[in-house]
């Protein structure tokens, strides 16, 4: 998901703890927690600093995401917490690890996956269920936001019930990709799933020999086809890999890729994020 949904996860599980007891500087550890924990995996970031390889694409979402790492993160938080407050508080380490959860555990069901299970498996698993940016979490949660003044129960159970919400989009939505995949997954050779903004709506990208389709299908229309691109699996790409080591990573993380031999430029791009003639995730070199 993107920063800003991470941010609003954040905010929305501080908002379901009940902090009717607590004094200020609780509260505003507790908030601090909380968003903090809920961005901490994407510390990764950092790691562009000192690539000199082109490993970032492999190292954005892998090992910080991965979900042996989330007790780990919430015990930083937790440890963190008694030496601000001066006491034992254990809700830090659960929220902690709830939020380091809920971020690890979202981010895969984008296009973009993760390493959920690094360092015992370097697969990325993505779902392409949810789309990065969701606005429907952004609509739930921007509604709770303004109706907090009408709740008339306790303003923790407000948000509780955001993430009940947020769980039954979440499933419908992954439900109906899920089906969709299965539906289509015998037509092609390799096939991925990328959720559209609008609801219910996916990007379906098969495969089938040097032929890449991406069509908008929904489980209540017909599919319509979107682009059509073919892929020279024949060139070379040994040289490409040696000039520019970000495309062997590209084609590492990639489920597929479609790959550009003409006289301009032989490159390789990821067809889930092709949009308006470009995929924002494309290698290439001049010839």
């Amino acid at each position: 998901m993107d920063t800003i949904t991470h941010t609003l996860f954040g905010l929305t599980i501080y908002g379901s703890v009940d902090k009717r007891q607590d004094d200020i500087k609780t509260k505003r550890a507790m908030f601090v927690t909380a968003i903090a924990a809920s961005q901490i995996p994407d510390i990764d970031v950092i790691s562009q600093l000192w690539d000199t390889e082109g490993m970032y694409q492999l190292w954005h979402r892998g090992i910080t995401h991965s979900l042996f790492l989330v007790p780990v993160w919430a015990l930083l938080f937790f440890l963190l917490s008694m030496i601000y407050l001066k006491r034992k508080d254990w809700r830090f380490f659960y929220v902690s690890l709830l939020a380091v959860f809920i971020h690890n555990t979202s981010d895969l069901f984008n296009a973009w996956g993760t390493g959920y299970l690094e360092p015992f498996s370097s697969i990325r698993i993505t779902f392409g269920t949810i789309p990065i940016v969701d606005l429907v979490i952004w609509f739930i949660i921007g509604v709770s936001f303004f109706s907090r003044r009408y709740w008339k129960y306790n303003r923790h159970q407000l948000y509780r019930l955001v993430w009940v919400l947020i769980i039954l989009h979440v499933t419908v939505q992954s439900a109906q990709g899920f089906a969709l995949y299965q539906k289509y997954k015998d037509d092609y050779d390799q096939i991925a799933l990328s959720a559209s903004f609008l609801p219910w709506h996916y990007s379906l990208i098969g495969k089938q020999d040097d032929t890449v389709v991406i069509k908008d299908v929904s489980l209540f229309t017909e599919p319509t086809l979107q682009y059509s691109l073919q892929s020279e699996e024949e060139a070379d790409l040994n040289t490409l890999f040696s000039e520019v080591p970000e495309a062997r990573t590209l084609y590492e993380w990639s489920p597929f890729v479609v790959i550009v031999d003409d006289d301009e430029r032989l490159g390789i791009y990821d067809p889930r994020f092709y949009r308006n003639g470009q995929s924002f995730l494309f290698e290439y070199m001049e010839k």
